[in-house]
This record gives structure tokens, sequence and C-alpha cells, in this order.
């Protein structure tokens, strides 16, 4: 009887997992098959046959590692992938109470839709839209403040995620210098996010909405991740327009993204708008114009609905996909913890302020001086 149930239950995920697998319907898929049959030789494949095999992996990791990734995420507390270095111990690091993952990409890039997946998946919350998306009333005050996400939706959770306001193709240096102070002076839930042309908010229009002060938790950003509507850029190329694209590299290239020398983690959407071969063609060239790996630190998935679920119910692979971004985000955070400051530090920062104070006041009294002596050599 159990062999039976089994059996069945294999040949139902067998079936679910064609319906999710998506990139096997390609043309070079027959070639990316014999992966199963003998071990490749890596340098010898194609971009294309890296990709395929990359979701393959995924494919095959969903079946089971789902769960475990999931219970790894649930009982993670901030510093846990922390690896001792350079001598140092955990209690000397400079650990926040809590990590957090900054979502950053252009309007309608899907941010908002991938925090209601990772309330889905993570949190296990159903049905239930956490965060207003883009396609609901892009008129509400709340799009102008940061929002930040418990996923887990548990007291204890060690990592929260920040929904931030979606940055415009035609102010790319405002955006740049915007996603900058973010990621140096970190974010606080209901922060405002004023850019030029938007119309200025009474104190009245502040005041309706609840907690829109700076009262919230400062968070320190720990690790980003970029988020990009593939289907938009495809689009814009077939029709010659090159600024989604160019615009894309420049955020993934700001400096202030890029922790522990590793580049944000990049998050494709909107993908299933595409057709098997376009979806394919567009990570290869983005990848490309970015200048990194097709398959390392990249994830396609498909971001839920306005209604707050998938369009095709449940799928393993992008559940796992997902995750496992997170998971990536937090082992980058880990790695970029700083010793705590002794008092010493302390003391020769306090030193080094005086002594510049004191060359300002030196350079301030000889320039006077000097302008007070050609006046009188005039005289």
């Amino acid at each position: 009887m159990k062999s039976q149930f089994s059996s069945t239950y294999e040949d139902d995920y067998e079936s679910l997992m064609l319906v999710y697998c998506w990139w096997r319907s390609a043309v070079t898929f027959g070639e990316a098959a014999k992966f199963k049959v003998e071990l490749p030789n890596v340098s010898t494949l194609t971009p294309t046959l890296k990709l395929l095999r990359e979701l393959e992996r995924l494919a095959l990791m969903a079946r089971e590692g789902l769960s475990e990734l999931r219970q790894k995420l649930v009982s993670y507390r901030s510093g846990d992938f922390w690896v001792p270095t350079g001598g140092m111990k955990r209690e000397d690091m400079d650990i926040p109470p809590v990590i957090t993952i900054l979502l950053v990409g252009f309007s309608g890039s899907g941010k908002s839709s991938l925090v209601n997946l990772m309330y889905s998946v993570l949190g296990r919350s159903g049905l239930i839209p956490f965060a207003t998306t883009s396609s609901e009333n892009s008129a509400k005050c709340t799009t102008k403040f940061m929002e930040e996400h418990n996923v887990l939706r548990s007291m204890q959770s060690g990592f929260c995620v920040y929904d931030s306001r979606g940055l415009d193709y035609d102010l790319m240096g405002e955006s740049i210098e915007e996603v900058s102070e973010w990621m140096t002076n970190g974010v606080h839930h209901n922060q405002l996010c004023l850019r030029t042309g938007d119309n200025l908010m009474s104190e009245e229009e502040l005041s309706e909405v609840p907690g829109s002060s700076s009262k919230f938790t400062p968070r320190k950003v720990n690790c980003a991740m970029v988020v990009v509507n593939i289907a938009e850029i495809f689009k814009s190329l077939k029709k010659g327009d090159w600024k989604p694209l160019e615009a894309t590299r420049e955020l993934f290239r700001c400096p202030a993204l890029k922790k522990c020398n590793e580049n944000p983690i990049l998050i494709m959407t909107h993908g299933d708008l595409l057709s098997t071969e376009e979806r394919i063609k567009i990570r290869l060239t983005l990848c490309e114009f970015l200048g990194i790996s097709e398959t390392t630190g990249v994830y396609d998935i498909v971001c839920l609905t306005e209604y707050g679920f998938l369009a095709d119910e449940s799928d393993p692979v992008t559940s796992y996909a997902l995750s496992e971004a997170v998971y990536r985000a937090l082992l980058i955070s880990d790695r970029g913890h700083i010793p705590k400051r002794s008092i010493l530090d302390w003391t020769l920062l306090a030193l080094a302020l005086l002594m510049c104070y004191l060359a300002a006041f030196f350079e301030f009294l000889a320039e006077f001086f000097s302008k007070l002596g050609q006046k009188k050599k005039k005289l």
C-alpha cells in the first residue's frame, strides 16, 4: 500500500514538474538533456547550455530541498552564517539584531509582487497581498514611502525585506543618488521618498499616514536585490529602445550596492509574459550586458498577481529559487560584518576629528592675518 502511494506521488510530482519547467520546451534542451546521462565538461558548454543546466539544478533541488531551505530561513538569526576570520570572535563583531535586504528597481519591475510572493512562500500566508503593487491605485501616498516587511511573519525573524519606491528611467542621476543614500545612511519604515516633479505633501497629508515619522527603528542595509522586468526590457529592445537596458546597467553597477566585493542579487520578473526562447535570450543578453555570470546570483522568478497568488496556483521551482535568493542574500550579509569599535578606536577617531578642526581653525587664522597684513601695507 505504501509503495503504491509512493508511486502515485512520484507520478504526480513528475507531471507537476513538467508544467513548471518551462525551459524544457527550448529547442536546445535536447542537447542539455545529456546532463542526466553523462557529466559534461563545463568549460566546453555554451552560455545557453550553462543556463539550462542551472535551471535543471533548481528543478532537482526544488523536490527535496525546498522544505529544508525554508526551515533554515525560519530558524535563521542574524549572524548565523558568519564564519570566524582573522582571529576575531563573534562577540567582537558588530552584528545588527536584524539583517536588512533592500529591493531596488524601476517602477513596475515587480518589487511589491516579489514581497507578496515571499509572504506566500516563506510566511505561509496563503492568498493575502501584504504589499501594494503598482497595478493597484498608484496614486496612494504609500507609494512614496519605504516599507519594511517581516516576510516570515515571526517576532523572532532574523531578517526583514524593504520594498522601496520605483526608480525613474528619466531621472537616473537622482535615482542613483537616492539608492546610494539608502545604502550608506540606512532606511526606516515609512521613510518619505520625494523626487523632482512630486507634489510636496502638506503637514495634514503627512499626519494622515500612520507612523510617517522617523520614530521607526533605522536599519542598516546589509544586501540589495535589483529587480528587473525582463519582459519590458525585451519589448523595448525589439523597438530599438536601449534606455531601460542601459539604465538597468547603471543601477546594477552602482558602487554603493556592492557588499563584500559581491554584486547585488539580480531578480528577473515577468518572464512568463515571454516565449521560452525569448525568456532565455533576454536573460543571456542582460547578463552579458551587465558583465555577470548567467547562472550565479541571478534568479528568474514569476511574481504573484495583484490578487496575491501565482498564476499557476503553486510553482515549486519558483518557490525554491526565491528561497535560495533570500538564503544567498543572508550569506552575503553575514560576510560583511565588521569588528566593533573599541575605546581606543573611538579615542583615535576623536583625536583625528580634533586635529582636523584645529587645522581648519589655524588655516582660517593664517588667511585672516594675511589679508589684514595686506591692508596695512596698502595704507
